[in-house]
């Protein structure tokens, strides 16, 4: 005699730990065609400076201004005068996530 399984739950954990949905609101997308400067901040994961180097060269193939900076370490969040320095000169920030 087959005894079906019990059924499972699937519980989903959001990694940022919000308790409400949405969060901080996000800022407007970029203006279509309009040159941007764009930040690249690169965590220090390994091979993530690989991913960044063909963003910058897409992002600069397209007319954007690309600055490049680091966090001094992967370990910690960015120092809040890297991440008060990228918002006042850019318009938008892409972070590198590798490995």
């Amino acid at each position: 005699m087959d005894v079906a399984a019990p059924a499972e739950t699937l519980r989903i954990l959001d990694p940022t730990a919000e308790r409400e949905p949405g969060g901080r609101p996000l800022a407007p997308p970029l203006a279509a065609g309009e040159p941007a400067r764009i930040a690249l901040l690169d965590i220090r994961k390994p091979r993530g400076d690989v991913f960044l180097d063909e963003i910058d060269r897409i992002l600069s193939g397209r007319g954007h201004t690309v600055e490049r900076t680091m966090k001094p370490t992967f370990t910690k969040p960015a120092p809040p005068d890297v991440r008060r320095e990228i918002a006042e000169r850019c318009d938008a920030v892409i972070e590198a996530l590798a490995d």
